[in-house]
C-alpha cells in the first residue's frame, strides 16, 4: 500500500529544529507512527511500548531502559509508560539539543497530565487526526494553512478528479481502511470500537458497563451535526448528568467527538453555551447509525448532519494539522437564525454555511446574509459549502463552493 503524505510533516519538521521533544498524539489508527516511521526510521532508532516485554523494562527499570535506548529516539505508545516522562525531562535538562526525543501516544488524559507535569516548554505538543480531504486524494504537498487558505479561496478553484462522495463519508478518513479498499469496512469499524472500549476506555475510567457506554456512543452518532442537550441524552442511556459529561469529556479528549461552541462578542459566553456535537469519523458514525450501503445514507435524514459532520471536521484538521489552535464556532441569533461554521482569523470573521443539496438557491442564504450584516465590517467572508457541481455566486456576493473544489486545496 502506498503511504500517503501527511500536512504534518511540514509542522513536525519545523519544530524539531527548536524544540528538544515532540510528542504526536491522536486517536488510534490515525497514521503517528507511520508518520514517524517515514520521517525518521534511517535517523532515529523506534522503540515501542506496546511491546510487552519492552513495556515491563520500562516501567520497572526506566533509567536502565534509558541506557539502553539513547537519543536521538523516537518512543511509541508512550501512554502505556507516561512516568517515563519525569525521567526524560532529567535528560533533556541536561542536553536541550533539539529533536532528540520523539513520542507518539493516543491521546488520554493520563498522558496529557504527564506531558503538562514533565515536558511543560520542553515538548512540542502536535495532534494527528485521520486524514483530510487534501491528503485522501493526495494533495497534502500543496495545502495551506488557514489563513492562506482563505486567501487562496476563489470561484476558479476546482478539483477535476472524480470522488464519490458516498463513498468518502461511508469508508471515512482513518488510513487504512481510506485507502485500501479490501479492508471490509464493516469488520474494521466493528473491530475498531471494541478495541477502543476495552483498551482505551477501560484503562482510563472506571467504566462497569461496556455496553452502556456503548449506547452512549451511539446516541452521541445520532446527535451528531446538532445542538448538544447532555440531560437528553443521559435520560434516554438511564445515566446520571454527571456520568454523562465524564464520558463526553473521555471522547473528546481522545478526539473521538469534537464540540464546536457558539460564536459571541463576548468571549466569556462563548464556553457556557450549549455546543454542537461532530462525531469524529464519518465512517465510524455510519456504522453505529447502521448504514451500510450508499442508497441508504442518501436516503436517510441524517444525511445533511453526517455532510456536515465531513465539513467540519476537515477544518478542524486544517488548523491542528499545522500545529495551530482551533478557532472555529458556530452562529445561532436570538430569533433562530444560524450559521453552520464561523472562522475567526485576525479579529474577522469568515461565515460557512453548510448544505447536502446540490441545489443552492437564494432561499439558502437567509439566515447567512442577514448573520453577516449584523456583524457588519468584521465579517471578510460568506459564503455557502455544498454538494452542487459547480462554483457560482449565488447572490450579493455570497459564492456557493462544491465541497471538494475547495477543501482539496
Amino acid at each position: 500500500m502506498k503511504l500517503k503524505a501527511r500536512i504534518l510533516e511540514k509542522t513536525i519538521l519545523k519544530a524539531i529544529k527548536t524544540f528538544p521533544a515532540i510528542v504526536v498524539t491522536g486517536p488510534r489508527q490515525s497514521g503517528k507512527t507511520t508518520l514517524f516511521k517515514m520521517l525518521f526510521s534511517k535517523t532515529r532508532t523506534l522503540v515501542s511500548l506496546e511491546d510487552p516485554d519492552i513495556r515491563i523494562r520500562a516501567k520497572e527499570d526506566p533509567i536502565s531502559f534509558l541506557n539502553q535506548y539513547r537519543p536521538p529516539l523516537i518512543i511509541d505508545e508512550i501512554q502505556y509508560v507516561p512516568e517515563l516522562l519525569s525521567y526524560i525531562k532529567t535528560r533533556i535538562d541536561e542536553n536541550r539539543k533539539p529533536g532528540q526525543w520523539l513520542f507518539t501516544g493516543s491521546q488520554n488524559f493520563t498522558l496529557m497530565q504527564s506531558i503538562t507535569q514533565s515536558l511543560a516548554g520542553r515538548a512540542a505538543i502536535l495532534f494527528l487526526l485521520p486524514f483530510s480531504l487534501s491528503e485522501r486524494v493526495d494533495n497534502a504537498r500543496d495545502a495551506q494553512d488557514i489563513s492562506t487558505w482563505i486567501k487562496r479561496l476563489d470561484l476558479t478553484n476546482k478539483f477535476d478528479r472524480k470522488i464519490s462522495l458516498n463513498e468518502v463519508m461511508m469508508r471515512g478518513f482513518y488510513p487504512e481502511i481510506a485507502t485500501n479498499k479490501k479492508v471490509d469496512r464493516k469488520l474494521w469499524c466493528s473491530s475498531y470500537i471494541t478495541t477502543y472500549l476495552e483498551r482505551d476506555i477501560r484503562n482510563l475510567s472506571n467504566i462497569g458497563d461496556l455496553s452502556q457506554f456503548e449506547r452512549f456512543l451511539i446516541a452521541c452518532a445520532v446527535r451528531t451535526g446538532q445542538i448538544l442537550n447532555l440531560s437528553e441524552v443521559a435520560r434516554d442511556i438511564g445515566i446520571s448528568v454527571p456520568t454523562a459529561k465524564r464520558w463526553l469529556s473521555l471522547l473528546e479528549t481522545a478526539h473521538q467527538l469534537y464540540l464546536l461552541y457558539p460564536y459571541y462578542r463576548n468571549i466569556g459566553k462563548r464556553i457556557v453555551k450549549s455546543p454542537k456535537i461532530y462525531f469524529g469519523d464519518t465512517a465510524l458514525c455510519t456504522y453505529l447509525l447502521g448504514f451500510h450501503d450508499a442508497d441508504t445514507l442518501l436516503k436517510s435524514p441524517h444525511f445533511g448532519n453526517l455532510f456536515e459532520t465531513m465539513i467540519v471536521n476537515d477544518f478542524l484538521k486544517k488548523f491542528l494539522h499545522f500545529g495551530e489552535r482551533a478557532s472555529m464556532y458556530y452562529l445561532r441569533s436570538r430569533d433562530g437564525l444560524e450559521v453552520d461554521l464561523v472562522i475567526e482569523i485576525g479579529g474577522f470573521l469568515h461565515l460557512f454555511e453548510i448544505k447536502s443539496s446540490m441545489t443552492i438557491t437564494s432561499k439558502h442564504i437567509t439566515s447567512l446574509k442577514r448573520l453577516a450584516n449584523d456583524l457588519g465590517s468584521k465579517v471578510k467572508t460568506a459564503a455557502v459549502i455544498s454538494c452542487s457541481d459547480h462554483n457560482f455566486i449565488v447572490k450579493d456576493n455570497i459564492i456557493n463552493y462544491n465541497w471538494k473544489n475547495i477543501l482539496t486545496i
